[in-house]
């Protein structure tokens, strides 16, 4: 018994008293950044273009077109789907389709085989057809050049219509706001009104209120450029990107 109780006691004396919990440091408060007023921000805006001139001085629309029509019909294939891929199938579809009408007279389900590695191929089918139809009934077969004409095809909203109306007519009647372009216009804080990088509504009047008429086809071209070589969505290549110095995001991804 004696020998049972100095064999606990020594255990007693060999445990080591309980730590006590680290105090929690108090966060550090964060220093709210000044707003940036609109005069500031359109300055900030001009050296961000200047640099994307002198980086993709011949930034241009990816899809392969040879009038207004394979223009068009090429963007509302590109809807969900890469250029790249757009690019691989117009050739043969441009071949069986050369014009409004031929597109007006298409039967679904063999324009539907024509398109389907696109993506969405029944709806884009559908909207191709109506496209077409009504080319034919209101604008006797011709791609019109007007913002209120093109958004009365089926299938065309003002994504479509300021790429068409763009790069082909050269008319800036808008900032073509697509994934590319909403996500660097977040990043660039190009934008102050959208919700998210997906806000094309919001995003769109943004970039018309800091960016001169004259650039809004280039700057959107331009910026899907740079936002497929540097500017990715997942890794941003921060330390490669020239405009790094006017962008309040630069190396906040690590």
């Amino acid at each position: 018994m004696p020998a049972t109780r100095r064999t606990k006691r020594s255990a007693a004396i060999r445990k080591p008293p309980a730590k006590s919990a680290p105090a929690k440091r108090a966060p550090r408060p964060r220093t709210p950044r000044p707003r940036e007023t609109l005069e500031a921000r359109r300055a900030r805006a001009g050296r961000i273009l200047a640099e994307l001139h002198k980086l993709y001085p011949a930034a241009d629309c990816a899809l392969h077109h040879a009038d207004p029509l394979q223009l068009l019909v090429s963007t509302i294939l590109s809807a969900q789907c890469t250029d790249e891929r757009v690019n691989k199938v117009t050739p043969e579809l441009f071949r069986r389709y050369p014009t409004a009408r031929h597109y007006a007279r298409a039967d679904q389900a063999e324009l539907e085989e024509q398109i389907r590695s696109t993506g969405f191929f029944r709806n884009k089918a559908k909207n191709l057809i109506g496209m077409g139809r009504v080319l034919c009934e209101r604008f006797d077969g011709r791609v019109p050049d007007t913002m209120a004409d093109l958004l009365h095809l089926p299938g065309v909203a003002r994504k479509t219509a300021n790429v068409v109306l763009g790069t082909w007519f050269k008319k800036n009647e808008g900032v073509v706001v697509d994934t590319h372009v909403g996500r660097l216009s977040q990043r660039l804080a190009l934008t102050w009104r959208s919700r998210d990088d997906k806000d094309a509504a919001a995003i769109e009047p943004d970039l018309m209120e800091v960016l001169p008429r004259d650039e809004w086809t280039f700057a959107g071209h331009a910026l899907i450029w740079h936002g497929r070589r540097i500017c990715q969505a997942r890794k941003p290549n921060c330390a490669g990107c020239s405009l790094a110095g006017d962008c309040p995001s630069a190396f906040s991804f690590d």
